[in-house]
Protein backbone atom coordinates (compact mmCIF):
# COMPACT_ATOMS: atom_id res chain seq x y z
CA UNK A 1 0.00 0.00 0.00
CA UNK A 2 1.28 3.44 -0.85
CA UNK A 3 0.20 7.03 -0.46
CA UNK A 4 -0.94 7.33 -4.09
CA UNK A 5 -3.30 4.39 -3.68
CA UNK A 6 -4.84 5.99 -0.60
CA UNK A 7 -5.17 9.35 -2.34
CA UNK A 8 -6.79 7.73 -5.38
CA UNK A 9 -9.13 5.67 -3.21
CA UNK A 10 -10.39 8.68 -1.25
CA UNK A 11 -10.94 10.72 -4.42
CA UNK A 12 -12.84 7.87 -6.08
CA UNK A 13 -15.03 7.63 -2.96
CA UNK A 14 -15.71 11.39 -3.13
CA UNK A 15 -16.68 11.32 -6.80
CA UNK A 16 -17.87 7.69 -7.04
CA UNK A 17 -16.44 7.81 -10.55
CA UNK A 18 -12.93 6.80 -11.62
CA UNK A 19 -12.88 9.09 -14.65
CA UNK A 20 -13.86 12.15 -12.59
CA UNK A 21 -11.32 11.23 -9.92
CA UNK A 22 -8.61 10.87 -12.56
CA UNK A 23 -9.47 14.25 -14.06
CA UNK A 24 -9.41 15.96 -10.68
CA UNK A 25 -6.07 14.33 -9.77
CA UNK A 26 -4.58 14.98 -13.25
CA UNK A 27 -3.87 11.28 -13.75
CA UNK A 28 -4.87 8.87 -16.51
CA UNK A 29 -8.02 6.89 -15.67
CA UNK A 30 -6.36 3.48 -16.23
CA UNK A 31 -3.79 4.40 -13.57
CA UNK A 32 -6.58 5.00 -11.06
CA UNK A 33 -8.29 1.71 -11.93
CA UNK A 34 -5.06 -0.26 -11.75
CA UNK A 35 -4.08 1.33 -8.45
CA UNK A 36 -7.47 0.56 -6.87
CA UNK A 37 -7.31 -3.06 -8.08
CA UNK A 38 -3.79 -3.42 -6.66
CA UNK A 39 -5.00 -2.00 -3.34
CA UNK A 40 -7.91 -4.46 -3.32
CA UNK A 41 -5.51 -7.33 -4.05
CA UNK A 42 -3.19 -6.27 -1.24
CA UNK A 43 -6.07 -6.01 1.22
CA UNK A 44 -7.78 -9.16 -0.05
CA UNK A 45 -11.20 -7.46 -0.26
CA UNK A 46 -13.33 -5.66 -2.83
CA UNK A 47 -13.61 -1.98 -1.99
CA UNK A 48 -16.15 -1.24 -4.73
CA UNK A 49 -18.86 -3.08 -6.59
CA UNK A 50 -18.48 -2.17 -10.24
CA UNK A 51 -21.61 -1.97 -12.37
CA UNK A 52 -20.44 -0.60 -15.69
CA UNK A 53 -19.25 2.91 -14.88
CA UNK A 54 -21.26 2.99 -11.67
CA UNK A 55 -19.40 2.31 -8.42
CA UNK A 56 -20.86 1.27 -5.08
CA UNK A 57 -18.72 1.30 -1.96
CA UNK A 58 -18.73 -2.09 -0.24
CA UNK A 59 -18.96 -2.55 3.53
CA UNK A 60 -15.22 -3.35 3.49
CA UNK A 61 -14.59 -0.20 1.45
CA UNK A 62 -16.55 1.87 3.94
CA UNK A 63 -14.60 0.31 6.82
CA UNK A 64 -11.28 0.97 5.06
CA UNK A 65 -12.31 4.59 4.41
CA UNK A 66 -12.80 5.20 8.11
Amino acid sequence: MNLSQLKYFTEVVKTMNMTKAATKLHVAQPSISRSIRELENELGVSLFIRQGKKLILTAQGNYFLR
